[in-house]
């Protein structure tokens, strides 16, 4: 499937999914990535993204994701989306808050 539509936005995220289901942060990451730079507007991509930043303890990067993800799902009407986004904002300390 990537060797057939290598910017698919479902199946970039999927291959990071299981990498990440994998315990491979790093190449999920790598995956993630990707796929931002494929699709920015892949809602979906912002939650698993900030997630996994949290996972690897870069808070300020997962600020980053949850924000990207909050202005994506906002521009799109994504509803739910929106909601998982800024509840998962806020339930991280910024560390310019500290």
């Amino acid at each position: 499937m990537l060797e057939a539509a290598p910017n698919d936005a479902f199946t970039l995220f999927a291959i990071a999914k299981e990498y990440e289901g994998l315990k491979d942060d790093t190449t999920a990451l790598v995956w993630y990535q990707r796929l931002r730079s494929a699709d920015p507007a892949y809602v979906g991509l912002y939650y698993h993204l900030g997630k996994l930043q949290e996972r690897l303890q870069d808070i300020a990067m997962a600020l980053e994701a949850y924000d990207a993800g909050i202005a994506v799902a906002r521009a799109a009407g994504k509803q739910h989306a929106l909601n998982e986004l800024l509840t998962a904002r806020l339930n991280i300390a910024d560390p310019d808050d500290e």
